[in-house]
């Protein structure tokens, strides 16, 4: 077995045997309603994987063959299946369709980029396909954007081309399953890069009320609008964007005014930079309810807040009455300062330790009179490539002010780091509410990873922290 990128063919040669194994051979089904032609290529294909010519791939195995900067060829006689997410119908999509594993709960979805217009009529919604990935090539339409896609061939910027008409007819082949897909819901805050493709319902969301009486497309713009989608987010609201075509079918209807929910496919814009979600149509736009309002800061007390922007550029953190203190490796959290905003970080890039488990401790939080107490603040990370390289957040009620782990950690749960969030983004952790933990307090955060493992020498960052309370 054979892949043309070196760095694949160890990783490709354990799947073979993993995935022969695990398929369940009796769930290949061929359809009986389709062009004669087409169902017999479809029985031709699925006979080979089940006589062990061909091996089916999981998709999100697939795409963890991909390959940052590179078209890889996939010379392996591999089979990957999956369900059709998006639309061309209203024509915001135009050569490009996207497929996820299942049809609700997807854990993996990918682009197949095509010449093939009208792709719905073939291709609809919902619709089972399988993918005959031999000589085909993964990669980015647009090296860098992010979204990892199928194509036909590659250019000489390590890009992949689309598949040619010939291609997608003859190597991505439907069944006559077609299923009404359940959208996977999500709130703005956990929207990140693993969901690009899926199709999801975003939840509680409506569009700000500078919008009413918009459209979802601006009639001065010549290729995509973007409109803002906001829920409330404790004190504030969080948002995301959404991207319709200037040739969409209802680029001129009218944004609703309410809130509710919205259906579509997590996608990137243009030249990646940003995560969007597109619509197919707007059936799946449900907003008639009334409209949130966050909740006024002025209605609680500060009872503790930093934003670090004293702090000194690439220092150790040495804030008055902060406990910095490293449990294992030397590496201990920093002050950092980027175009006038300080925050705190700890990175395990170049520490050199095996390990690395690092905490920063807040001062004393008095909050024993308190009906209502929450933390918040806003968090990054750069190079999180693994889950077990994290960031966790932590409340004692008997800390010492000296002993660390003497003391009792309670673990506190909201909107954290992880490997898909855009680097350097800073995004809201959420109202924390830390009413159960009255009295004095310390507010504990702690990083664990590795300075000589690569994949677990990323960074965290915090930055506008305050407790509150009423």
């Amino acid at each position: 077995m054979k892949i043309k990128n070196k760095t694949c063919v160890l990783l490709l040669l354990s799947f073979f045997v993993t995935f022969q194994s695990c398929i369940d051979h009796k769930t290949l089904a061929f359809p009986q309603s389709l062009g004669l032609e087409e169902n017999i290529e479809l029985q031709k294909l699925l006979d080979k994987v089940r006589s062990g010519e061909y091996s089916e791939i999981p998709l999100k195995s697939l795409k963890d063959l991909f390959v940052q900067d590179q078209a890889t060829e996939i010379t392996s006689n591999l089979v990957v299946k999956g369900f059709v997410t998006s639309s061309d119908a209203e024509g915001n999509y135009y050569k490009e369709f996207y497929i996820q594993d299942n049809e609700e709960n997807p854990k993996a979805a990918i682009k197949i980029a095509t010449e093939l217009t009208d792709i719905h009529n073939k291709y609809n919604v919902g619709r089972e396909v399988y993918i005959n990935l031999k000589g085909l090539y993964l990669g980015e339409v647009r090296s860098g954007d992010g979204v990892i896609a199928i194509g036909g061939t590659k250019n000489e910027d390590n890009e992949i081309e689309n598949l040619s008409i010939f291609q997608t007819n003859n190597q991505v082949l439907r069944t006559d399953r077609s299923e009404d897909l359940v959208p996977l819901d999500l709130g703005l805050a956990e929207i990140n890069e693993g969901h690009i493709g899926m199709y999801t319902r975003l939840m509680d969301v409506q569009f700000p009320q500078v919008l009413s009486g918009k459209t979802y497309v601006d009639a001065s713009d010549q290729f995509d609008t973007h409109r803002t989608i906001e829920t409330c987010f404790g004190f504030g609201f969080t948002n995301f964007m959404l991207e319709t075509s200037t040739f969409a079918a209802f680029r001129f209807e009218l944004l609703p005014t309410g809130l509710g929910s919205i259906s579509g496919v997590i996608s990137k814009t243009y030249n990646g930079s940003n995560l969007v979600l597109t619509l197919n149509n707007t059936d799946g736009v449900q907003m008639d309810q009334s409209r949130c309002f966050p909740m006024e800061i002025s209605d609680f007390e500060i009872l503790f807040e930093e934003n670090f922007d004293e702090g000194k550029d690439n220092t150790d953190f040495d804030f008055p009455d902060w406990i910095n203190y490293a449990e294992k490796g030397r590496q201990l959290w920093t002050e950092q300062v980027f175009r006038r905003n300080g925050y705190a970080e700890f990175s395990g890039y170049g520490t050199n330790d095996s390990e690395n488990e690092a905490w920063l401790i807040t001062p004393q939080i008095e909050t024993e009179n308190y009906r209502e107490v929450y933390l918040n603040f806003r968090n990054a990370q750069h190079h999180l490539e693994s889950e077990r390289n994290k960031l966790e957040v932590l409340v004692s009620k008997n800390f010492d002010g000296i002993n660390v782990l003497n003391a009792d950690w309670m673990p506190l749960h909201g909107n954290l780091p992880n490997p898909n969030d855009t680097w350097y983004q800073f995004k809201d952790v959420g109202l924390i509410d830390l009413s159960q933990y009255l009295g004095k307090i310390h507010i504990g955060f702690k990083y664990t990873g590795s300075g000589k493992n690569p994949l677990l020498d990323g960074a965290v960052m915090i930055d506008e922290l305050r407790i509150v309370a009423r």
